[in-house]
């Protein structure tokens, strides 16, 4: 082409129509992800006996994703932080229902031993099986009551108790728990006293947690020693930024700055990694 008005117009057309084509499918490929994560997230937190709506979890989700970046801009100007925080409002929903399937496991494991000694104690007073379950899901605490009250409502629809107990096992995948519902199908095909097995099981959770509460206290200081070391580089570059603004300016503004902040990054987070990998001992 010699006509170079002709050729600008062609490219600009073309630019115009991939925008255009970026944004339609991005903005479809986004809704799509976010409408799929909302009702992901719907479906975990029901099965914790968390229910809410998909499209509060959405407009959540859409919120953080808007208005973490432009804090970021706000305080820092800075385009590398603004692109983390993107990319951890992406991520950090999927995260926060874990942390809360976690904790939730954690509250159930802790409250398992004593559910077990009110079931323990309802057997030998001559109460059933039925009622022994029904006494834990009116007396104990959540998560403990919520799980054994679903496990008594699929009973009263007709479930075999066999199946009733894998459902449980399926709900909270605990060895602990795992434990406990093996003893107590074997305890009711071979005839066994179901009391005492689960005053055993009872035990030895209860030992088992008392170990691990102090390996968790052994271990602590070297966690805090992974947090203080993994936090003090930033420490340090935010007090220099503060101190020497000059200086640090070209970490925040320039390119080779950048690719350091991404090294330094990846060192602390390859650190914390080994540091807890380290730090953290099964039972």
């Amino acid at each position: 082409m010699d006509n170079p008005a002709l050729l600008i117009a062609v490219f600009f057309f073309c630019g115009l129509v991939l925008i255009f084509m970026a944004l339609y499918f991005g903005s479809r490929w986004f809704a799509q992800r976010q409408n799929r994560q909302a009702s992901s997230a719907k479906s975990d937190l029901e099965g914790m006996f968390i229910f809410t709506d998909a499209s509060r979890i959405l407009a959540i989700n859409v919120g953080v994703l808007i208005l973490s970046p432009l804090v970021a801009w706000v305080l820092f100007r800075n385009v590398v932080l603004v692109a983390m925080c993107v990319a951890l409002a992406f991520v950090a929903p999927r995260y926060v229902v874990r942390f809360i399937a976690r904790r939730r496991l954690r509250q159930f494991e802790q409250q398992l031993p004593d559910a077990l000694m009110m079931i323990t104690g309802a057997l030998r007073a001559g109460a059933s099986l039925q009622i022994a379950l029904e006494s834990v899901a009116t007396e104990a605490m959540p998560p403990v009551s919520q799980e054994f009250e679903l496990l008594l409502r699929e009973m009263r629809l007709g479930a075999d108790f066999s199946a009733a107990l894998q459902n449980l096992e399926r709900r909270v995948p605990l060895q602990d728990l795992a434990m406990v519902t093996a003893g107590m199908a074997l305890a009711r095909e071979v005839g066994a006293n179901l009391a005492e097995t689960l005053e055993s099981i009872s035990r030895t959770i209860r030992a088992k947690l008392q170990m691990e509460g102090k390996i968790r206290s052994l271990t602590a200081q070297g966690k805090m020693q992974g947090i203080v070391m993994s936090g003090l580089p930033v420490f340090l570059i935010l007090i220099l930024r503060v101190m020497e603004p000059d200086a640090m300016a070209p970490l925040f503004s320039e390119w080779y700055g950048w690719c350091t902040l991404a090294v330094i990054l990846i060192a602390v987070g390859v650190g914390y990694h080994f540091i807890s990998k380290i730090t953290q001992i099964d039972v």
